[in-house]
């Protein structure tokens, strides 16, 4: 059975902590990303949005927080664009590539914004970008990342 993660999300968010829980949930899907301190704060066909706080073990040398900290967050809002956009009863997607500009120093909390449009109709099988921004808490654009899935209907 498939997670609708936007309904899960709208829903969950209406209690205390509920949009955390579904955030550990959806983080725990991929072990990997409990590593680090992302949490969803949207989720909705074609955008999701995803923070990450600043902690020690996301930092560079300089103090800042680390570029594959940044990678792991584009990734991380991605995944929950493309499990909110591409229609789960008939077709699936990977991550097939990433294109990284970092365009100013990262400090502090970073938000991921992420966008998908689907062509219509939607093919058999594709490449689809993914386009993601993180901005720091002044509103600046950090880094601008963009995650080639390859979509494909199931068989």
């Amino acid at each position: 059975m498939q997670l609708d993660l936007p309904g899960a999300f709208r829903r969950a968010s209406r209690l205390p902590l509920g949009g955390a829980v579904v955030s550990v949930g959806y983080r725990a899907a991929a072990p990997y990303f409990l590593t680090a301190p992302m949490r969803l704060r949207e989720v909705q066909s074609g955008r999701s949005v995803a923070t990450m706080r600043h902690v020690p073990w996301v930092r560079n040398h300089l103090g800042g927080v680390h570029a594959i900290a940044l990678c792991n967050l584009a990734e991380f809002a991605m995944g929950a664009v493309a499990e909110a956009t591409i229609p789960a009863a008939t077709h699936r997607w990977i991550p097939r590539g990433m294109t990284v500009a970092y365009v100013a120093r990262a400090k502090g909390r970073m938000t991921a914004t992420a966008s998908l449009a689907l062509p219509k109709p939607l093919g058999d099988r594709q490449e689809l970008p993914v386009e993601i921004s993180i901005t720091d808490d002044a509103g600046t654009e950090v880094c601008r990342v963009t995650i080639t899935i390859w979509v494909t209907a199931k068989a």
